[in-house]
């Protein structure tokens, strides 16, 4: 599996597991009054057992750190992902080809096909137990790409286990083991987690089992730019976090589970000071949605803004002097509102969001920490800043698409077809370079839109399509956007050329 590493202020910011390996996520648009926003603990059961440590406000010094170290480390689990050894068919290709085909009839076609044979792939990672009848919360980075998960609790037992979701945005993942009355963490309040705060890290660093290190809250709602414009608002902590604690527990003193650790900062790709975790409170909605529709339900504000306090924005004088006129000192300055977005109508260009359902809003990754919790449809009171006074306005949120409607997982299967890639003599025959051949058409859209068995798929929505994970690509891409359409243009084995529009809104 690979590492992933990235630059953060001189050092690398490392998601912490030796390697990733799963699968690609498309969506399905179902009714409005299907959308019903479920609490944590009605989805996930939680274990009666577990006995919280008691805290007095007058005696916390020292703080006893044992019974939350006991209540989580038998909730935390050791995740072995592996990706099989697998023989594949790649084509090193003629970077003439798109443009002239097989022009000199050597029957290359855009390349020659080779045999690569892969290696096995293995990575580990943590997870923790968040309902007693199996349900674990890990990273996604942790089970990317994986063809077998193995689950080993603290007592030794193991089991496979399979991915229920996963969400690359957050770097969440829900996975399920068959099993029954099993230690859980009790799920506790991210938001009320105060900087110096005592917390523990409990993971399998280095593939090593059940290991508890303790430190503090260091500061909280980071923004490090490890998930490519995913959704970041970390916990930050001096607890040591190394490789292999990916997807593990991070529990305040009360025993209770705060966030998911998952990112280390360190110039070496091991511990040097700080770890990064994922807040409880975008742990729950995520989850709870990846169990209920099998993918994220998210809600989107629909602005472009600029953080007021981020000084790496604030370099141009002109700049600088428009953040004075407005009056604020942090906050979220909208400098654009997006057609048909939840914003549309109720903010302004050159309003300053300064909080969002009462709680204070000081950067993005706090807008995002507070817009992660809500489903598309949900009503939120956003305050901002006007012409240097307070407002509190009243929005409905919408998603990517513009709707209040449940976004639901599925997959290839709505196309309704069979697919390959164009074999080689054909494209020999037809002098073409790459191609998707669909072999079979049965109910689903591509034959609601009029394709036939035999057409030969060579661009979707203007991508040139090579492999069937291209056009899947490519599928996901157009169930998230506004118009759900997929646009096809390619040819049939007579030479005759057509253009489909496949429309992918689901009723």
């Amino acid at each position: 599996m690979r590492q992933a590493t990235k630059m953060v202020l001189g050092a690398t910011a490392i998601v912490a597991v030796s390697a990733g390996v799963a699968g690609v996520t498309t969506y399905t648009m179902l009714k409005p009054e299907q959308n019903k926003s479920l609490a944590f603990n009605d989805v996930f059961q939680q274990s009666q057992n577990t006995r919280l440590a008691a805290l007095d406000a007058i005696n916390m010094q020292p703080v006893d750190l044992t019974q939350a170290a006991e209540n989580s480390v038998h909730a935390v689990v050791h995740i072995k992902s592996t990706q099989e050894s697998k023989t594949q068919t790649v084509t090193v290709r003629d970077p003439f080809s798109e443009f002239f085909g097989d022009i000199f009839g050597n029957g290359r076609g855009g390349g020659q096909q080779r045999q690569v044979h892969t290696p096995e792939r293995v990575g580990f990672g943590s997870g923790v137990i968040i309902s007693r009848d199996g349900y674990i919360v890990t990273n996604n980075h942790v089970i990317d790409n994986a063809d077998v998960i193995s689950v080993k609790l603290n007592d030794g037992r193991e089991f496979k286990g399979r991915v229920i979701g996963a969400d690359p945005s957050t770097d969440l993942a829900l996975v399920k083991i068959e099993a029954d009355d099993l230690p859980t963490v009790p799920v506790g309040d991210s938001d009320a987690l105060k900087v110096g705060e005592w917390v523990l890290a409990v993971g399998n660093p280095f593939n090593m089992t059940s290991t508890v290190t303790a430190g503090i809250v260091s500061a909280k709602a980071r923004t490090l730019g490890v998930y490519n414009q995913g959704v970041e608002s970390f916990i930050q902590t001096d607890a040591a976090i190394n490789q292999g604690n990916s997807g593990g527990a991070l529990v305040n003193a009360r025993g209770e589970l705060v966030g998911i650790n998952s990112v280390l900062y360190s110039p070496t790709g091991a511990y040097s000071g700080y770890g990064f975790a994922i807040p409880a409170s975008i742990m729950k909605k995520v989850v709870a949605d990846l169990k209920e529709y099998g993918t994220v339900q998210r809600a989107i504000l629909g602005i472009k803004g600029t953080p007021i306090n981020d000084e790496q924005q604030l370099m141009d004088e002109a700049m600088k002097k428009q953040i004075k006129d407005l009056g604020a000192v942090d906050g979220v300055w909208v400098r654009e509102i997006i057609e048909g977005g939840s914003a549309a109508g109720k903010l302004q260009e050159n309003d300053v969001i300064i909080g969002i359902d009462g709680k204070r809003v000081k950067n993005f990754a706090e807008l995002q920490e507070g817009l992660a919790k809500h489903r598309p449809g949900d009503k939120v009171t956003v305050k901002v800043l006007r012409d240097k006074k307070e407002k509190d306005i009243e929005l409905t949120l919408k998603n990517e698409q513009g709707t209040t409607k449940v976004v639901k997982n599925a997959g290839m299967e709505i196309l309704g077809a069979a697919f390959r890639e164009v074999p080689q003599e054909l494209k020999k025959q037809l002098n073409l370079g790459s191609g998707v051949e669909i072999t079979g058409v049965t109910e689903g859209k591509m034959k609601a839109a009029g394709v036939r068995k035999g057409f030969i798929i060579l661009k979707a929505n203007g991508q040139v399509i090579r492999t069937v994970n291209d056009l899947e690509d490519v599928l996901k891409a157009a169930t998230l956007s506004p118009d759900q359409v997929l646009f096809l243009s390619g040819m049939f084995p007579s030479g005759k050329r057509a253009n489909y529009a496949v429309d992918l809104t689901q009723e």
